[in-house]
């Protein structure tokens, strides 16, 4: 069968771009919403005007996060069954629908609460869950075993790529380029050119590539299995045998590559979600450039986590990359809970140079324990564990932010660290399974 040959990374470029502004606008656009339209009452008190806009953060972040349950698991099923072009194409229209309310709420009078709507459709289109599980399980069919883990992550570093420079410009776009008084204008508009891009060519450019067990080749290779199966009963009790011996490990490792992704995901995003709002206060008080060049840094992280992978899968198992990763995140955040100028700021970023090691690292894993034709449905399980998590961690950090703001701000930063740390035990459980299980890793591929 010719191999064909994926072209993922457009669409993980220009889809990250657009994020990047996205982001940065929506911010900037609930921090003015709130400066204009509660004056009186928000002036006083930059408290106040924190807890206004993490309140709105905390619904937006429930809706976006919970209504891809409706959808995403159907939509993955859908894709491995039927064209995985449609588990793609589906959320980056909902992606395009929905910056387009953003733009609308700029151009015309209308309430923040409109955002709300735009969450909603966003996760009813499969949303982020859908489209990233689509995008891993396409990289995954594309590249062999051995270099998964590099492939996955080069996906990784083009999307820590994008949004560097989509982070590097967007501030500078959202103060300079705007019509009239109405800021935000231009970075939004790009934002959907650039969706729209991105869906036009997952439509009629993109070749997605069938699994290695679909197909008439595979029906062929089924009988000929078969006959093989009749001739040699024997030798099949013996195979099935050996193979329920080493399927218990394997299913332990997945639930505690579940576990273990699930955990250090709760620690990164419940950090990550309010690290905005502690940049926007004092001491740092950060204005529309600084909160892009702040964005930036978290994206240049993606090109030395990249590196990382690079040089160390050459000489180290995946689970001690993933456990670098973890404790590399550990040690950044712990101090950003101390930060209080500029400099220290980046010293915490730079701490964290391999913190996005653990996740690509955890699915390239995953991946080698299930069969291609499953990668969807079991990508965007796990994309769905984070998803709920993420949810719960936002609203559960926002109010512990809320809370803390008056006499330690950095103290949200400081319970990441604990359950980062804590995400190394069930890592090191699949360190041990695999050390002393020898060819679990191949059985559920075969």
């Amino acid at each position: 069968m010719m191999e064909v040959r994926t072209w993922i990374e457009p669409v993980v470029a220009a889809a990250q771009l657009a994020s990047s502004f996205y982001d940065t606008g929506l911010l900037l656009v609930v921090k003015n919403y709130y400066n204009h339209t509660n004056s009186s009452s928000l002036s006083a008190s930059e408290g106040a005007q924190q807890k206004a806009i993490s309140n709105f953060y905390i619904i937006y972040n429930l809706l976006q996060g919970l209504t891809p349950l409706l959808s995403a698991y159907s939509l993955a099923r859908l894709g491995d069954v039927k064209d995985r072009k449609i588990s793609i194409c589906v959320p980056l229209l909902g992606y395009l629908l929905s910056r387009t309310l953003l733009l609308l709420l700029i151009l015309l009078p209308w309430p923040i609460e409109v955002m709300y709507g735009a969450a909603v459709l966003h996760g009813l289109s499969g949303g982020f869950t859908t489209y990233w599980a689509s995008v891993m399980a396409v990289a995954s069919l594309s590249s062999s075993e051995s270099r998964r883990s590099l492939r996955l992550f080069a996906i990784e570093l083009i999307y820590g790529i994008a949004g560097f420079l989509g982070s590097i410009a967007s501030g500078h776009l959202f103060v300079s380029f705007h019509l009239g008084y109405q800021h935000g204008t231009v970075l939004v508009s790009s934002s959907i050119a650039l969706y729209a891009f991105c869906l036009f060519y997952s439509l009629f450019v993109l070749k997605v590539p069938k699994p290695a067990g679909s197909g008439p080749a595979a029906s062929a290779d089924t009988d000929h299995s078969n006959s093989k199966l009749t001739d040699n009963e024997d030798d099949s009790v013996c195979q099935t045998t050996e193979h329920r011996r080493t399927l218990a490990p394997s299913k332990l490792i997945i639930i505690m590559l579940f576990v273990g992704g699930i955990m250090y995901d709760l620690s990164v995003a419940g950090a990550i979600d309010v690290l905005p709002l502690f940049l926007l206060k004092e001491p740092l008080r950060w204005g529309p450039e600084y909160i892009g060049y702040s964005y930036a840094a978290g994206y240049v992280i993606f090109i030395t986590s990249f590196l990382g992978v690079f040089v160390f899968s050459r000489f180290l198992r995946d689970t001690t990359m993933i456990m670098i990763g973890i404790v590399s995140f550990a040690a950044g955040i712990f101090i950003m809970a101390f930060v209080q100028w500029t400099y220290l700021f980046y010293i915490a970023r730079v701490v964290m140079l391999f913190s996005l090691i653990p996740m690509p690292t955890i699915r390239s894993v995953l991946s080698k324990h299930v069969e291609g034709s499953s990668y969807g449905k079991v990508f965007v399980l796990l994309q769905l564990s984070l998803v709920v998590t993420g949810v719960v961690t936002s609203t559960v950090y926002n109010k512990i932010y809320q809370s803390t703001l008056d006499w330690f701000g950095g103290f949200c930063f400081l319970l990441s660290f604990g359950v980062s740390c804590l995400s190394l035990i069930p890592i090191s459980i699949v360190a041990y399974k695999q050390h002393t299980s020898s060819g679990s890793l191949e059985i559920l591929t075969e």
